[in-house]
């Protein structure tokens, strides 16, 4: 069953109210980094080691590019993991958002009188253009 226009816009000012709600967030994902040092005596240059880490880092895009920050602490990964939720919260409602926005396109009624614009639209001219 259809939902009328006033249910659609309600829907879409508890979307508003929702993204008004969210707190700092960021896009990228939180990933772990292993790595060889490159010191030809450390454990890591040995074959079939796994090398060192893994050392967990913001992985983000910015400009194009792909930014790497390092997460020094268990807070900080606490921290980025939070804002990167809500970032994906972000994410489903802008979504949502559009969604409900284009239902409610689509159920309002079209005006019933042309507007004087549409009144003033010339008609396509039935003389052809000179061949160049």
């Amino acid at each position: 069953m259809p939902k009328s226009i006033a249910d659609l816009e309600a829907e879409r000012a508890r979307l508003i109210a929702g993204m008004a709600a969210l707190e700092d967030l960021r896009p990228g994902c939180v990933t772990g980094i292993v790595r060889r040092c490159g010191k030809p005596a450390c454990h890591c240059a040995k074959p079939g080691d796994p090398g060192h880490g893994p050392t967990l880092r913001l992985t983000y895009k910015a400009g194009g590019k792909t930014i790497s920050e390092a997460l020094p602490s268990p807070a900080a990964i606490r921290k980025a993991e939070r804002e990167i939720g809500e970032f994906r919260k972000y994410q489903q409602i802008s979504r949502d958002f559009v969604a409900v926005n284009e239902k409610i396109c689509r159920m309002r009624p079209l005006p019933d009188a042309p507007s004087a614009q549409e009144k003033k639209r010339r008609m396509p001219s039935s003389r052809r253009w000179p061949a160049k």
